[in-house]
């Protein structure tokens, strides 16, 4: 079977037919691909099954979708957001992570 080609923040990345993205960048020895709002601990696969949305990031344009549930496509582009996450560190602007809904929870609360 043919592999499917994909880009990850630019750089090339292959997967399976078959196989979900975050398969794919686990498959590839990636385990994060954002972090956290408050402690800017590092988030990549949790569940595996879409409740809990560590997995995000964005799909060919389109933010905040989980990797473990978005089925890998030949040219499929995704972006972490690290160059936005550098840029907004740095101005002191954005958090820069994508969703953090579930980070206070995980990370116990702490800032």
């Amino acid at each position: 079977m043919p592999e499917i080609q994909l880009s990850l923040d630019g750089a090339p990345l292959t997967a399976r037919p078959g196989q979900t993205v975050g398969a794919a960048l686990s498959d590839a020895g990636i385990t994060s691909w954002r972090t956290t709002r408050n402690a800017r601990r590092p988030r990549g696969l949790f569940c595996g099954i879409g409740v809990c949305f560590d997995c995000l990031l964005t799909v060919d344009g389109a933010p905040n979708q989980r990797a473990c549930l978005t089925p890998a496509r030949d040219g499929m582009a995704l972006d972490t957001g690290c160059a936005q996450q550098a840029a907004s560190s740095q101005d002191g602007s954005q958090d820069g992570s994508q969703d953090g809904s579930q980070d206070d929870a995980r990370d116990g609360g702490a800032a």
